[in-house]
């Protein structure tokens, strides 16, 4: 009995704990609000963060909340217990809408503990300065609070402007009043705080009014304006002038046209828009590997822009890269793995505009290098991607966090509202996608071919420069200094045997084989960049599901390599090369008309006459025929009578070799 009694009363005293909450799902006699809420809550009290006061007042203070693990620190700013007053410097309170984080409810769980906190919280918060600062509890606003020493006049000038009923919001209609306020709150003599949050917002709608105001000034026809082609050295059609006055007119925007309509000359439009009209002087441009050389190839096309300090490709180890960064470039190209490493570096530079291209191909956004990306900080960005939404929901959330982290607002409430999940919670599909399309459009533009088809040329042919890999590069040196020694030879006697004929014939074919893979010289490795910049332009492609393409190469090898890929992601072909008898030949060209799996062509030249494959509007060179008159064959299977659509001709290039020299 004793041991009982004993018992009960030891139960009876334990302090009640909150119930734990699941991270994944919600309960049932929750709001997702309250439950988000809760689980911060729940998190941030667990937590071993360092906290220090920055100011003298113990509990309505400012606090640097440190994370040890992370070596990470962010400010918190304490004015109440409810959710919304307070503010933290971390990107979930900017982009959550809960007006709470971990720091904030780990912060308040500690003051929670101090002597006299329970009268000063029931007190309120009454600084003797005055406030203007932003909540984020749904939506951005502004709010101004008056300190206790505030002077009449300024609480009189406050009632007119602020909404009372609101807490002190101001409404957006009173926005241009704001300035005048703040001025008069400078000179008052009494002490006025406005918060870097709230400055930053009011200087983001300051610059997109005025920058609005300019464009209208310098471009009053819009896109039709003859001046926007001026920027450039090619003519501009009418709906890429449309694209680049949009970008230019966002600040920060996301192109997604389909493939092929050239969101990259948009882009460089809008860089050379921004850099002659609103002080840009720095351009970082993100891209895959693969395509660094081909933007530095088109800028000084497109720009007219002229030196290396236009476009300068970020390349080598650390130290070569630092010292790139210290150079005075109008623009740099680096790849997508170096951000993290060089962050230090981009920061220390402060690129004006950055231009992520191939946004898409960065499948996870939780990789390192998504990351990266966010953290870095520029007035204006520019995202290209042809297919922004592929799969998921998160990968065109994740990508619109760059562009705007406030736009969609918080993933936890967008996926509440869009996600479609069975009973046991199985993501099975979305809805109400067209709301989504209405927020995006502000900062989002996006034209398929068949709204634009008027404008488009009949034909379109495009370069692609590629880089070579180590093992490509040793393999075409060989040869090359195999060419090399005949030369000179031949130019001392003016005469080659057959020996040397034969063996420069050998070592030129051996240095264009190099430039597609090293499968074609040794059967063995698959050393190439060719054939994965193809397998990614198909799933930007093929997104299209009536979608054909004709691939030529001169080698079957290079089918073979090109079939792996194809293969990997269920795609349906048929391989045409000399070695297919005669008589089987016409099923294949048959197949691939009329059957809407078999999306690629191969072919070598032995289908370069006689074929008619207008099914396909696409054609990929992978690599470039000696003879001019042997690649116009080439194109002519699909640039032909009967051709309803424009068709678009893709020549891959290795950039500084045999093919890139040829040209």
């Amino acid at each position: 009995m004793m041991r009982s009694k004993r018992g009960n009363t030891k139960s009876a005293i334990k302090p009640n704990r909150e119930p734990k909450l699941s991270r994944s799902h919600a309960p049932a006699d929750l709001s997702p609000v309250d439950w988000q809420r809760g689980l911060r809550r729940q998190f941030g009290r667990e937590q071993a963060f360092g906290l220090e006061n920055l100011t003298s007042e113990p509990f309505f203070s400012e606090f640097r909340v440190s994370n040890p693990a992370s070596k990470s620190s962010y400010r918190v700013a304490i004015r109440g217990m409810g959710p919304g007053g307070n503010f933290c410097s971390c990107p979930d309170y900017a982009t959550s809408e809960l007006g709470t984080c971990k720091h904030i409810e780990f912060t308040l769980a500690k003051l929670e503990k101090k002597r006299g906190a329970k009268a000063a919280f029931a007190r309120g918060y009454q600084p003797a300065f005055s406030e203007l600062y932003l909540r984020n509890d749904g939506r951005r606003r502004l709010h101004f609070r008056a300190g206790t020493d505030s002077p009449a006049a300024l609480r009189e000038a406050a009632a007119a402007l602020f909404d009372a009923d609101h807490d002190g919001m101001l409404p957006d209609d009173r926005l241009g009043k704001l300035e005048s306020f703040m001025a008069m709150a400078s000179k008052s003599g009494h002490e006025f705080r406005a918060y870097d949050d709230a400055l930053d917002f009011i200087a983001g709608r300051r610059d997109a009014e005025r920058r609005a105001a300019r464009l209208n000034e310098l471009f009053p026809l819009g896109a039709a304006d003859p001046e926007v082609g001026k920027h450039l050295t090619v003519p501009l059609y009418p709906y890429q002038a449309e694209g680049a006055l949009f970008a230019v007119r966002a600040g920060r925007s996301l192109i997604g046209d389909d493939m092929g309509l050239g969101k990259t000359i948009q882009a460089i439009a809008a860089a050379e828009i921004l850099a002659r009209h609103f002080g840009v002087t720095k351009v970082l441009v993100i891209c895959p590997t693969s395509l660094k050389y081909q933007w530095q190839s088109e800028i000084l096309r497109f720009s007219g822009r002229k030196g290396e300090n236009a476009a300068r490709v970020i390349n080598g180890g650390r130290a070569q890269r630092q010292n790139d960064y210290r150079l005075d470039d109008f623009c740099k190209i680096t790849n997508y793995e170096k951000l993290k490493p060089d962050l230090d570096l981009i920061a220390d530079w402060a690129p004006d505009l950055v231009i992520v291209d191939e946004a898409q191909r960065v499948k996870n956004w939780n990789t390192i290098a998504a990351r990266a990306l966010k953290r870095i900080d520029s007035p204006y960005a520019i995202v290209l991607s042809g297919t922004p939404l592929e799969n998921k929901l998160e990968e065109l959330i994740s990508i619109v966090q760059f562009v705007d982290q406030h736009r969609l607002g918080p993933t936890w409430k967008l996926l509440h509202e869009h996600q479609v999940k069975d009973e046991g919670g199985r993501v099975t599909g979305y809805t109400g996608l067209e709301k989504i399309g209405q927020t995006l459009a502000p900062i989002m533009i996006r034209r398929r071919k068949s709204e634009v088809l008027k404008q488009l040329p009949h034909r379109l042919d495009q370069n692609l420069l590629v880089p070579m890999t180590e093992m490509q590069m040793l393999h075409h040196q060989e040869n090359a200094d195999v060419v090399a020694k005949i030369v000179q030879r031949w130019r001392r006697t003016r005469f080659l045997s057959d020996k040397d004929q034969r063996r420069l014939t050998c070592a030129l074919q051996n240095m264009r084989m190099s430039c597609n893979s090293t499968y074609l010289l040794d059967q063995e490795t698959d050393h190439g960049v060719k054939a994965d910049e193809l397998a990614a332009l198909f799933d930007d492609l093929f997104a299209e599901p009536k979608a054909k393409a004709v691939v030529f190469s001169q080698w079957t090898r290079t089918h073979d390599i090109v079939i792996r890929r194809l293969e990997a992601r269920g795609l349906g072909y048929v391989s045409f090369h000399g070695g297919v008898p005669s008589d089987k030949r016409p099923a294949l060209v048959e197949r691939f008309r009329h059957d809407p799996a078999c999306r690629v062509f191969l072919s070598t030249d032995a289908g370069s006459t006689g074929l008619n494959l207008q099914h396909a509007s696409t054609l990929v060179n992978m690599d470039l025929p000696w003879n001019p008159a042997v690649l116009e064959q080439r194109i002519a299977r699909i640039h032909r009578m009967g051709q309803t659509r424009p068709v678009r001709v893709i020549n891959f290039v290795a950039a500084a070799t045999v093919e890139n020299s040829s040209r």
